[in-house]
């Protein structure tokens, strides 16, 4: 049987040390089940959090239209075997209003996404922090999908030494190899037709073996495809440093697709 709550003390009180975490902001896919399947193998007890964060969400971005579905997202986590669901309301976490103190994300959240999201790091950071030591987490659980993301959380929780382990969750894609996103639903039709360049691309670059093969390969797709208005297309090292001539690299894009934004990544090797 899945419990939810709603406040601090209720989740302090219920969740044991050491849990498996899943976080969330609602609106939950099949995405959001794999991460709690895989914590589900992997730890006695479970708790997924749903909360739409404020704090990482620019002034022209989607906060107020972001889907809010608890219902629903409570009803999966109960198929999937979630223990707790922890859905705290926006005055919950923050009841002095925004906080005062919140986290820097370094050099790293300057970049890609940081570069075209201004504050959105910092304030993903604050509220995982603060997620992670509610639900006394001894796991979490986060998609390869936003793979900066991932990054920056595996950088501050080995800096502040937290003590939790993150798992990254590789990208769980729709069969003909849309990235599944919350952010779908709003693609009309054509719209979603043209989305799939950007996996497309995706995969063209990530069959070849050189720096420049890689890019010019990925890139062609997307500068064929009218309907998409790409952002970044960058190829980093593993860690999102610069790519090395030789071993693990990744290829990350992000791209408007009408009002939509979207973004995708994908590992590969690259060889002299």
């Amino acid at each position: 049987m899945t419990v939810v709550v709603h406040t601090r003390e209720e989740i302090s009180a219920k969740a044991p040390e050491g849990t498996g975490v899943v976080m969330t902001m609602g609106a939950l896919h099949e995405g959001h089940r794999e991460l709690m399947r895989v914590a589900r193998e992997q730890n006695p007890y479970v708790v997924a959090t749903i909360f739409v964060n404020p704090l990482q969400f620019g002034p022209n971005e989607d906060y107020e239209k972001y889907p809010r579905t608890l219902d629903a997202d409570v009803e999966a986590c109960r198929e999937e075997g979630v223990d707790l669901v922890f859905a705290p309301s926006r005055d919950e976490m923050y009841p002095d209003g925004p906080p005062q103190v919140t986290m820097t994300p370094g050099q790293l959240g300057e970049i890609l996404e940081g570069a075209s999201r201004p504050g959105h790091f910092g304030g993903m950071l604050t509220v995982v922090e603060k997620l992670l030591l509610l639900t006394r987490a001894g796991r979490a659980y986060f998609g390869e999908k936003d793979f900066q993301q991932l990054a920056l959380i595996r950088r501050m929780v080995r800096d502040l030494e937290l003590g939790v382990e993150i798992v990254g969750v590789p990208t769980v894609r729709e069969p003909d190899g849309l990235a599944l996103s919350s952010r779908n639903r709003y693609l009309s039709p054509s719209e979603r037709r043209s989305a799939l360049a950007l996996s497309r691309a995706l995969r063209e670059g990530a069959s070849r073996t050189t720096a420049d093969d890689v890019l010019q390969a990925a890139r062609k797709i997307l500068d064929d495809e009218p309907g998409v208005r790409v952002d970044y297309l960058a190829l980093t090292g593993a860690d999102l440093g610069e790519p090395p001539a030789e071993g693990p690299a990744r290829l990350l894009v992000a791209a408007r697709v009408g009002a939509t934004r979207l973004i995708d990544n994908v590992p590969l090797g690259l060889h002299k």
